[in-house]
């Protein structure tokens, strides 16, 4: 990837020569072996993530040298081709060209076969993605507002008894509430299955019978087997273990069924046996692995809580660069549905400031214009958030930013450890974080936390990348 491609692609984004996102997509499509190599394709907020049934089809040199791509990392069982923040354009015009495309079908070989099933962690990979990615818009969204409505209430600005706060908490926590149901409709989706037979298992896990139930902590019994109920409000994994047995039992009874009954059966043969074995045995396992899951992270932290501040503050994106960001998504947000709060989010968050200002210190340094616009336009997007466009268009390519984002994010992310900082929703990252430092119960250290850690995470990595850059850096 030469640089007047990243340079060339950043700044064209911004300016009246806009690229052609359809040619773009176009070149894609040939470069990764053509809609006969393509098993799907979805796209992140700054990657095309393709799935392909022979990865070595697919000639990266040529991708790299596109101009607007980014970089391109294979990982996680996918083919990921870096766009930035002009990605959802682009994959609108990839789902346009593979929609009006035909291609002859062929036979499988073995050897994309073997591709298609890969190892159990790509394939894990593969499902939380599909099924996370399409619900965090809304969710972080909700998020950030539940956040916001916890400032004002803690301000006096509003009262938790107003109609302001009642209509907007009434999605903000709803959301979060209920996404049994929207995580089994996405989880569906995702598995090629009647999505509403998954938002109709996620609906029972939350039914307000259930609930009741649950916790005026009455002795169940289904024929005579007793029920271990649990909360499933704000849950993560039960609804997608029930919904993976659902899609299995659907494509099982599909072909068995006559066509004239089969629109009602086949829902309601899967429901009467995945939403028992849910209840007797799906939810209490992934609950207890949930809990286990969310007291193994907050034990790792606890074993040294500036250590890990250290760590992840300093070389979380790395994980990102690889794109296996997401696998820890479930992960982050499992520990806010179990024990309202997450530290390790928190620390997470520096690493996003941390590269922020490492662009910004880049641009303050260099004569270029081009490579000044391009230190400055992405450091300002960074604040919001994005962070692959420092990567790929400055870290990377120059070296010296990324060393100035470890130093600060490692320092910030021990500060924030230290005081002690906790997240209590998820949500956006960088500015759009703020709200989710604010404890729903009243503010306490961690906004401060916040702020003082956002801060040093910023300035640090911004004066060091300023003092050790040349002003004629070159790639």
């Amino acid at each position: 990837m030469s640089r007047m491609h990243v340079d060339g692609y950043l700044i064209d984004r911004n300016g009246a020569d806009k690229m052609n996102d359809k040619k773009l997509a176009s070149e894609i499509l040939e470069l990764v072996g053509t809609k006969r190599n393509i098993q799907g394709v979805t796209h992140c907020m700054t990657r095309l993530r393709f799935n392909l049934k022979d990865d070595t089809q697919a000639e990266t040199d040529k991708i790299k040298e596109l101009e607007g791509v980014m970089g391109v990392a294979t990982s996680g069982g996918q083919y990921q081709i870096i766009i930035g923040t002009n990605v959802s354009q682009v994959y609108l015009e990839v789902e346009s060209i593979l929609a009006d495309s035909v291609t002859p079908k062929e036979p499988e070989t073995s050897q994309a076969s073997a591709v298609e099933e890969g190892n159990l962690f790509n394939r894990f990979f593969k499902l939380i993605s599909g099924i996370i990615f399409p619900v965090m818009g809304v969710m972080t969204a909700t998020g950030i507002l539940k956040g916001v409505l916890a400032g004002l209430t803690s301000f006096n600005v509003i009262g938790t008894d107003s109609g302001i706060y009642s209509i907007l908490y009434s999605f903000a926590d709803g959301f979060f509430y209920f996404m049994p149901i929207i995580l089994g409709f996405s989880a569906a989706n995702k598995l090629k299955s009647n999505p509403y037979i998954g938002a109709t298992i996620g609906a029972a896990l939350v039914y307000p019978g259930i609930v009741t139930l649950y916790n005026d902590g009455v002795d169940l019994t289904f024929f005579k087997v007793p029920v271990v109920l649990t909360s499933y409000g704000n849950s993560v994994f039960p609804v997608i273990a029930g919904v993976m047995l659902a899609a299995w039992l659907e494509k099982k009874l599909e072909p068995k069924i006559p066509a004239a009954i089969k629109l009602f059966t086949v829902p309601l043969l899967t429901l009467l046996i995945t939403v028992p074995l849910t209840f007797l045995v799906l939810g209490p396992l992934m609950t207890v692995i949930s809990d286990v899951l969310a007291t193994g992270t907050q034990s790792i932290y606890n074993f040294s809580p500036i250590l890990t501040g250290i760590i992840l503050g300093a070389f979380w994106q790395l994980v990102v660069i690889f794109g296996l960001h997401y696998a820890f998504i479930p992960i982050l947000i499992n520990n806010i549905a179990t024990l309202g709060e997450d530290p390790i989010n928190a620390i997470l968050n520096v690493t996003v400031f941390a590269l922020a200002g490492a662009a910004i210190g880049f641009a303050l340094k260099q004569k270029d214009q081009k490579k000044r616009a391009l230190g400055f336009s992405t450091g300002i997007t960074g604040l919001f958030g994005v962070t692959e466009p420092i990567i790929y268009g400055i870290a990377i390519p120059y070296k010296k930013p990324f060393i100035a984002a470890f130093i600060g994010g490692g320092l910030a992310g021990a500060i924030t450890a230290g005081m002690g900082a906790r997240m209590y929703g998820f949500g956006g990252n960088a500015l759009f974080a703020a709200p989710l430092f604010i404890n729903p119960k009243g503010m306490d250290v961690s906004f401060t936390a916040y702020l003082i850690a956002s801060l040093v995470a910023f300035v640090v990595p911004l004066v060091i990348s300023y003092v050790i850059t040349k002003a004629d850096d070159t790639i």
